[in-house]
C-alpha cells in the first residue's frame, strides 16, 4: 500500500470501492483502531453509518478488523454522526466510528473516528492508526483463535439518542403550536429528526425521508434548500430545518423563506445566551471563513470573538482551550459544548427554536441583528504551493484591494488542505465590486503559479 496521508480534516473520504474507501482498507482501519486503543484490555467500539449504498460494505469490514484484534464491534445502524459520538460516551465505549461522507453525493463514503469522550480522535492517535494502515498492519498481532471478538447489535441506539435530545429541550410539548418543516436529506436523520420534533410538540412536515441508498443529499439537505424554502412559504410554517447527510450540520429557513446560515445561527444563539446569563466566558468561536457581518454584530453585542482555522476540529480545539461553549462554521456546523461534544444539526435546530420561543420573535426578526456581507469564493488550480506572500505581485495586489475595501470588507487567500487549489475569498458590501476584485487576484495567481501557465 502506497504511503501518503489518509486522514483529512474530517476523517477519511473518497469514492466508495476505490482506495482508500475499500473493504481492504476498512478492515485495516478496524484492526488498527482496536490495536491502538486496546492497552491490555478488551476494546469495545460502536459503529454507526448514514444511508449510503456502500455503508454496509465498509461497516462490516471495519467490524471484522476490530474482531480480528480481539475487540467487540457494536453495530448501531443508521444514525447521525453526533449520535455515535454521544453513544461512545454514554455506552462506555473505547471509540466510535461513523461510516459517512457527510454532504457528499452517494457514490462517496468516509470513515470518522471518535474517542471515548465523544471528541474527534486526537491527532496522535489518528497518526498511529494511519501508520499501521499504510504499513498494511504488519506490526499488528492478531488475536488467538479463542480470543477473537464478537459483532453485537445495539437495537436501542436510536431511542437512546432521541431521549438525549428531547431531554435537553424545553419540555415534552415546549414546541406546541409551531409548524416545523424538516428536510432530512434522505440521510441519517430520516427517522430520528421527525421523532424528536414530534415529541417536543411541534407539528411537522417531513421532506426527503425516504432513503434508497443513492438519493442521499440529492437536490436536498443543507446544500440544496430550494424545496424546503418553497414548502415553508406555501405552508406558512414557522421555520424550516435542513440537515446534511450525516446530520452534523444545519441550515435553516425563516418563515419568509430566507436562508439562515451557520454564522447567523451563532449570532442569534449567542445574543440570547448572553441575555439569559448562559454565555460562558462571553465568548464565541468561528472560523476564518465566517462572514464579516458576524464579527460586526458580536462587537456590537460586546461578545468576545475568537477565530479558528477552517474545520470543526479546529473550532472545537479553540473552544476547549478557551472554555467557550458555542462555536461553529458558516456551513452549519454549530457546537454547543454545554450540551454535546460534536456539531449536531438536530440539537442546533432545537436551540434555535428555543430562542424563538423565549424571545417571542419570528426567526426573520432574530436574524435581523446581522448584516450578511456578500462573499465571492473562487478556486485557482495551481502547480505548486509557494508562500503566496513571498510573491511580490500577488502580495501587492492583495494589499491594494484590502486598501480599497477600507475596513468594509476583507480578502482571504489560502491553499486547500486536500487539493492543488488556491482559494480566493473577497467579501464586501457590493457584490459586483468584490467579484471584480477577486478576479484580479485570481488572474495574478494564475499568471504566477497557475497549473496551466
Amino acid at each position: 500500500m502506497s504511503m501518503g496521508s489518509l486522514f483529512g480534516t474530517d476523517g477519511i473520504r473518497g469514492i466508495a470501492n476505490k482506495y482508500p474507501i475499500t473493504p481492504e482498507v476498512a478492515l485495516l482501519i478496524g484492526r488498527s483502531v482496536a490495536a491502538v486503543l486496546a492497552k491490555n484490555s478488551k476494546v469495545r467500539i460502536v459503529i454507526g453509518k448514514d444511508t449510503r449504498l456502500s455503508g454496509d460494505m465498509i461497516e462490516t469490514a471495519l467490524a471484522s478488523g476490530i474482531c480480528a484484534i480481539g475487540g467487540d464491534a457494536y453495530m448501531a445502524g443508521v444514525l447521525p454522526t453526533p449520535a455515535v459520538a454521544c453513544l461512545a460516551v454514554s455506552g462506555g465505549f473505547d471509540a466510535g466510528i461513523v461510516v459517512s461522507a457527510s454532504h457528499n453525493p452517494f457514490y462517496d463514503n468516509g470513515i470518522k473516528l471518535f474517542d471515548h469522550e465523544g471528541f474527534k480522535l486526537p491527532e496522535e492517535t489518528e497518526n498511529a492508526v494511519e501508520r499501521h494502515v499504510l504499513e498494511s498492519g504488519c506490526s499488528l498481532v492478531p488475536a488467538s483463535h479463542d480470543r477473537v471478538g464478537a459483532i453485537r447489535q445495539l437495537p436501542d441506539s436510536q431511542s437512546r439518542y432521541v431521549d438525549f435530545l428531547v431531554g435537553g429541550g424545553l419540555n415534552q410539548n415546549g414546541f406546541a403550536g409551531l409548524h416545523v418543516i424538516l428536510d432530512c436529506s434522505n440521510g441519517a436523520t430520516f427517522r430520528l429528526a421527525p421523532e424528536v420534533f414530534s415529541r417536543l410538540g411541534a407539528r411537522i412536515t417531513t421532506l426527503f425521508d425516504r432513503p434508497n441508498g443513492k438519493n442521499i443529499n440529492e437536490n436536498c439537505g443543507s446544500q440544496h434548500i430550494e424545496t424546503l424554502r418553497q414548502t415553508v412559504i406555501e405552508s406558512n410554517a414557522n421555520i424550516g430545518l435542513a440537515f446534511d447527510g450525516d446530520g452534523d450540520r444545519l441550515i435553516a429557513v425563516d418563515e419568509k423563506g430566507n436562508t439562515v446560515t451557520g454564522d447567523q445561527i451563532l449570532a442569534v444563539c449567542a445574543k440570547f445566551m448572553k441575555a439569559s446569563g448562559k454565555l460562558k466566558n462571553n465568548l464565541v468561536v468561528s472560523t476564518v471563513m465566517s462572514n464579516l457581518g458576524l464579527k460586526k454584530v458580536l462587537a456590537q453585542l460586546d461578545i468576545g470573538h475568537l477565530i479558528a482555522d477552517v474545520g470543526d476540529r479546529n473550532v472545537l480545539a479553540m473552544m476547549r482551550a478557551h472554555d467557550a461553549i458555542i462555536g461553529g462554521e458558516d456551513s452549519g456546523h454549530v457546537i454547543f459544548l454545554d450540551r454535546h461534544t460534536s456539531g449536531d444539526g438536530i440539537l442546533t435546530g432545537i436551540r434555535l427554536i428555543e430562542t424563538m420561543i423565549a424571545s417571542g420573535q419570528p426567526l426573520s426578526e432574530l436574524t435581523g441583528i446581522m448584516t450578511v456581507y456578500p462573499q465571492v469564493l473562487k478556486n485557482v488550480p495551481i502547480r505548486e504551493k509557494t508562500d503566496i506572500f513571498q510573491i511580490p505581485e500577488i502580495a501587492g495586489r492583495i494589499h491594494d484591494i484590502e486598501k480599497m475595501l477600507n475596513n468594509q470588507g476583507r480578502v482571504l487567500v489560502r491553499y486547500s488542505g486536500t487539493q492543488p487549489l488556491c482559494r480566493v475569498m473577497v467579501e464586501g458590501a457590493d457584490e459586483q465590486v468584490i467579484d471584480d476584485y477577486s478576479q484580479q487576484i485570481v488572474d495574478i495567481i494564475q499568471e504566477k503559479i497557475g497549473e496551466n501557465r
